[in-house]
């Protein structure tokens, strides 16, 4: 028999219970609801005459014993116009009244008529509230704000056998959007499906349609690395933190004001016709959590410190940003002081400065809080924005260097949310921001006093020089905060928080694995398959050259890389692919994208894809390309827009490419480096890559297939490069949690400098006249002084030899890398090393690029074998581990160079990539030295004559074909038993033969 105490009943009453003695709330009188206005008439309209009386008493001047009545009407039409968080947020009028229906709580407890007012709000928890006019169906929870019914739940208990899944099956079938209670945007605004382990959340019903978002904090509790689900909760529920920290009065009063918004978009069919699609936004719990942690720290701590937030894609971060940049805009102290006086919001993405602007607009309802710099308006629109304390700024980070001198700072404090934080904010341009924000007064003080000098004595010829050492290291009044699902080893240790064990990890972490496991984001790595290639090169020159053999062996592979059999090989492996599996899936709406190696491979995979497609009649396949700028192959410069075009035939305009591929007219976007990082398309399905991927690159690049949407339900790589191993490294730091084994030493960049040292291509006098002509930039001739500081040091670089040279270049870069680096984490005061560093960033700029000479095979090398075998097929398995990321090491590379005979470096890569190749593999060299025989065939290759050519070609290819079976039989069997075969591989051959027999020497 079941207990008493472990019935459904017991759950709710035990919410009742604590949502009444400490959460803020009265019970309610499930009675007195209107089911027909879907309204506690007598608490909203007691509610208005206790809080504003006066307006009431000449409300009911003019509408007599009917204002009640009035009063609702008018509500009612307000809310069905503008929705009920608009009227919640700023009331409405009727006949020049204005009335508030709620107050909420100031920011501050200096005017304490504000706060009694937020205190008058009446809060009620309703149980079974039957709310239909069609039936006496009930709800078992719904809580009301002064009469107004804002959050519904539905309980379950696993103890009577059912889960939150079947109050999500009830919400879906039982409770239909027509009666008013449940009206989108009108009435509740949030539905919660709740249990003892785990708790669910939508918006808005629609019948079998409603989507329930997970609302749980993650198995190991929220911010922490771990998967779905809840906590072990030893006092209580395992769901107590729902009426806990959300449905309790001051934190739903918070939401209701500051976080859920009603988000806009405008949504394109596949006939072009647009609608506006309307979401009621609601934060899932993980965004409220590092929100309102964060908040809370700034409010203990003050400005001067840094945040690392590790979430996962997928994890809504553009909403997070703009939830976090208008809460620090209001935030104050426990004095009641503002803490920053501007938000810079560092981004380059277009979209989050309209959903910032849209967003808050809804807040505040204030035009001109969101100041957007974008690239329409100039660095002094940002100067003039940060002067003026607009309160939040959206801006790129190239503007800072050109108005870091112009900023009063003095007595200000700012936030700075970083976007897609990585390698680029511990550059110039970052430094440039922190001289412009930051205010050095009291680091000035400090220098002083390690100095032992007085004001006075500091105001010397070095003024500009100990301006920028002050710049340096974290600055009391900067606080930063850096967003990013895969950070970097410098982006942990100039945001994350030192671990007692001296690691550094983020301060909020959002799981790759906690947001797959919650089917926010695909796991990617879950039907991989990879490829494997092998190959032979034969040496087609006499001689012997000693080569330099790293530079040979990529040269190597690059020929090999480009070879046309290769291309077409892999194009029809990945078209085949394409029409049997990819155009399937999706309700046959999804795309592929084919990741290359360089823009020449990018531009030869599209038209090696458009030969193949015209060949077999595939008119359902149509393929883009995107790469920058020019191409040049074989004497033709390509650009995207030059071989991109729609169906009929119009130039695609770089803008317009992302939309075209989203378009039904397009299957297949081959890139190179474009859209590797940032891009967002649901429909992309699969990923062909043929390039070299590890580390941070790989997740990101892979990751563009993780997207989310109604009828995809995996995803698909086939990787020719890359081994399910490597691949499985570069996902497992980010699966859980990046944690940096421990900070760089400081002192790497003496151990640097030393190394550079040893080169004796520059001076110390010289460094010290470029530093004085540097940091005294009023000199007229100032370019003409900085050259001629450098050009000794470059005669002297030119005078070494190319492999030397290229390791000093090399190892300066570097130098240059980790010191922009290093002073972003802590000041060093050194002022020596400071004028290097400057001296050493334009030495760098100024040394002739590509000193190394160029090596160049293809006349010397020819591919006599090749085989592409499938070597992994299946799901790479992330696991759940701490993985630790290496810090960074000083050292320069050595300078010596080995040298190896072409035949030896050939025979190293034949041993590496070749393996038993039978004799059908033999196939293509064996029919080009048959076609090689045929003068007349020669002659036409030669003259480059290709009409001719391809006559002369296609008559001699099946007698060439029907001579080598007998050496081949097995593959001649399946070529002349399958006519499209045969047209293929004669077609493949083609280019191959025409442009290898073109390049024959002529016979003596």
């Amino acid at each position: 028999m079941m207990s008493d105490k472990l019935k459904e009943i017991d759950f709710e009453a035990a919410i009742e219970d604590y949502l009444i003695n400490q959460g803020g709330y009265k019970k309610g009188n499930p009675q007195v609801f209107d089911r027909g206005l879907a309204l506690d008439k007598e608490t909203l309209i007691a509610f208005v005459k206790t809080t504003q009386l006066k307006k009431w008493e000449r409300y009911t001047d003019i509408y007599g014993e009917s204002a009640e009545d009035a009063f609702i009407k008018r509500f009612s039409k307000e809310v069905k116009a503008n929705g009920l968080l608009a009227v919640l947020r700023k009331g409405f009028k009727d006949r020049g009244i204005e009335f508030r229906v709620c107050f909420f709580k100031p920011e501050t407890a200096i005017n304490p008529d504000t706060v009694k007012l937020y205190d008058q709000n009446s809060l009620h928890c309703t149980r079974q509230l039957h709310y239909s006019l069609l039936n006496e169906n009930s709800i078992d929870m719904v809580l009301f704000l002064n009469g107004i019914p804002v959050v519904s739940l539905e309980l379950k208990c696993q103890f009577t056998g059912q889960t939150a899944h079947h109050a999500i099956n009830q919400y879906q079938f039982d409770r239909a959007s027509k009666d008013p209670i449940f009206e989108f945007r009108n009435r509740v605004l949030v539905h919660f499906a709740v249990d003892l382990f785990e708790v669910y959340m939508t918006t808005g019903l629609k019948c079998k349609d409603t989507y329930f978002l997970p609302f749980n904090q993650g198995s190991n509790g929220s911010g922490n690395v771990g998967g779905k689900g809840n906590p072990l909760n030893p006092n209580g529920y395992q769901t107590a933190y729902l009426w806990e920290k959300v449905l309790c009065k001051d934190q739903l009063m918070e939401l209701l004001h500051k976080y859920m918004h009603l988000q806009k978009e405008l949504i394109e069919d596949e006939k072009g016709k647009k609608t506006t699609k309307e979401t009621m936004i609601f934060p899932r719990y993980h965004q409220l959590d590092v929100v309102t942690k964060l908040l809370g720290d700034v409010k203990a701590n003050g400005a001067g410190k840094n945040y690392l937030i590790q979430h996962s894609a997928g994890s809504g971060k553009s909403n997070s940003i703009a939830w976090l940049a208008h809460r620090l805009a209001g935030l104050h102290n426990n004095g009641d002081e503002k803490i920053f006086q501007s938000i810079i919001v560092v981004t380059d993405r277009k979209v989050l400065d309209s959903q910032l602007q849209d967003t808050i607009y809804q807040f505040d309802h204030v035009l001109g809080v969101v100041e957007c710099i974008d690239e329409k308006k100039h660095a002094v629109d940002l100067r003039d924005a940060l002067n003026a304390g607009k309160r939040i700024i959206i801006t790129t980070l190239q503007k800072f260097p050109v108005i870091y001198k112009e900023v009063e700072v003095i007595g200000k404090n700012f936030a700075i949310i970083v976007d897609e934080a990585h390698s680029s904010q511990t550059g110039e341009a970052a430094q440039k921001l922190k001289k412009a924000l930051g205010n050095s007064e009291e680091i000035l003080e400090e220098y002083r006093q390690m100095e032992s000098q007085t004001e006075a004595q500091t105001k010397d010829d070095e003024d500009k020089l100990v301006e920028e050492l002050l710049s340096h290291g974290q600055l009391s009044n900067l606080s930063f905060f850096a967003f990013t699902a895969t950070p970097k080893a410098k982006t942990l240790q100039l945001f994350g928080v030192k671990q007692a064990d001296d690691t550094f990890r983020a301060f909020h972490i959002y799981s790759m694995r906690q947001a797959i496991e919650e089917e926010f984001i695909l796991d990617v790595l879950k039907n991989y398959t990879t490829y494997h290639m092998y190959y032979q090169i034969t040496k087609k020159v006499a001689d012997d050259p000693n080569l330099e053999t790293g530079k040979a062996i990529k040269e190597i592979s690059k020929y090999e890389s480009l070879h046309p059999h290769n291309l077409a090989q892999k194009t029809a492996i990945m078209v085949e692919h394409f029409r049997s599996n990819t155009k399937n899936k999706i309700g046959g709406r999804a795309k592929a994208m084919v990741v290359t190696s360089s823009r020449l491979h990018a531009v030869r995979y599209l038209f090696e894809f458009r030969r193949y497609i015209k060949a077999q009649g595939y008119d359902e396949l149509s393929v883009l390309v995107a790469f920058s700028g020019s191409v040049n192959d074989q004497g033709d410069d390509f650009t995207e827009e030059k071989i991109n075009q729609d169906k009929q035939g119009k130039t695609i305009k770089e803008n317009q490419l992302k939309g075209q591929f989203h378009s039904a007219d397009f299957n297949v976007l081959i890139v190179a480096e474009k859209y590797q990082t940032g891009f967002d398309e649901p429909l992309l399905h699969t990923m062909f890559v043929d390039k070299k991927l590890s580390g941070v690159k790989a997740v990101q690049t892979l990751s563009r297939l993780n997207r989310t949407m109604k009828g995809k339900e995996d995803t698909f790589v086939l990787d020719f490069v890359n081994n399910a191993e490597d691949i499985l490294k570069s996902f497992q730091p980010y699966y859980e949690a990046a944690v940096l084994e421990c900070e760089t030493d400081p002192n790497v960049v003496y151990d640097l400098k030393n190394a550079l040292d040893q080169y004796q291509i520059y001076q110390p006098s010289e460094v010290e006249h470029f530093a004085i002509a540097y940091y005294d930039q009023d000199e007229a001739n100032i370019q003409g002084l900085l050259t001629g500081c450098l050009k000794p040091a470059m005669d002297r670089f030119e005078a070494k030899e190319p492999d030397e040279q290229e390791v000093f270049k090399s190892a300066l870069a570097r130098f240059v890398r980790i010191y922009a680096f290093i002073i972003q984490v802590c000041r060093l005061y050194d002022k020596d090393l400071q004028k290097f560093y400057v001296y050493a960033k334009f030495l760098a700029k100024c040394l002739p690029k590509d000193v190394a000479v160029k090596l160049d095979l293809a006349d010397k090398i020819v591919l006599e074998y090749y085989k592409l075998t499938k070597s992994y097929d299946g799901e790479i398995v992330m696991e759940s581990s701490v993985d630790y990321i290496a810090n960074i090491k000083g050292g320069v590379g050595s300078i010596e160079v080995k040298k190896d005979p072409l035949s030896s470096i050939i025979e190293k890569m034949n041993e590496r990539f070749g393996t038993a190749f039978a004799e059908q593999d033999k196939v293509l060299e064996q029919m080009k030295n048959d076609f090689a025989k045929d003068d007349k065939i020669v002659n036409a290759a030669k003259a480059k004559d290709r009409s001719l050519f391809k006559y002369l070609y296609e008559q001699r290819f099946k007698d060439v074909a029907v001579n080598r079976y007998e050496s081949n039989d097995l593959f001649f069997m399946n070529l002349f038993g399958d006519e499209t075969k045969m047209k293929f591989v004669m077609d493949m051959m083609s280019d191959v033969i025409f442009n290898e027999l073109g390049s024959i020497e002529n016979k003596a």
